[in-house]
């Protein structure tokens, strides 16, 4: 029981960082998601941006639950293809890590996941 709490807090803690872009879902088709506090030289840091990026297709992408088939696979093919347009950046922002240049964007080192 006592695991399972810093494990709840640390994804309520990644879904934080996309949720205040929610109420704009309906009228955007892109979120920025944020890395610049994330340790990419580490697996766990590369798979929280990851998760992040997964987060924000589903978001873009209006994944949730429909009874329509149709509705469904539409969505899982948006979010897919928001994960596999993004995944260029999430490899870019891993190797400049690891090579020590990290690009800043604005204010913060981010990532935009786009619908489309």
């Amino acid at each position: 029981m006592l695991k399972t709490i810093p494990a709840l807090a640390a994804a309520l803690a990644a879904t934080a960082l996309v949720l205040p872009t929610v109420s704009h879902a309906q009228t955007t088709d892109s979120i920025a998601v944020p890395y610049s506090g994330i340790n990419l030289g580490e697996l766990a840091g590369q798979q929280q941006l990851k998760r992040r990026v997964s987060n924000a297709a589903d978001i873009v992408c209006a994944a949730g639950m429909s009874p329509d088939l149709a509705v469904v696979q539409a969505d899982r093919a948006c979010t897919s293809g928001a994960i596999a347009r993004a995944a260029p950046a999430v490899q870019a922002a891993i190797d400049n890590y690891r090579r020590g240049s990290v690009e800043v964007l604005g204010s913060a080192a981010g990532i935009t996941v786009s619908a489309h």
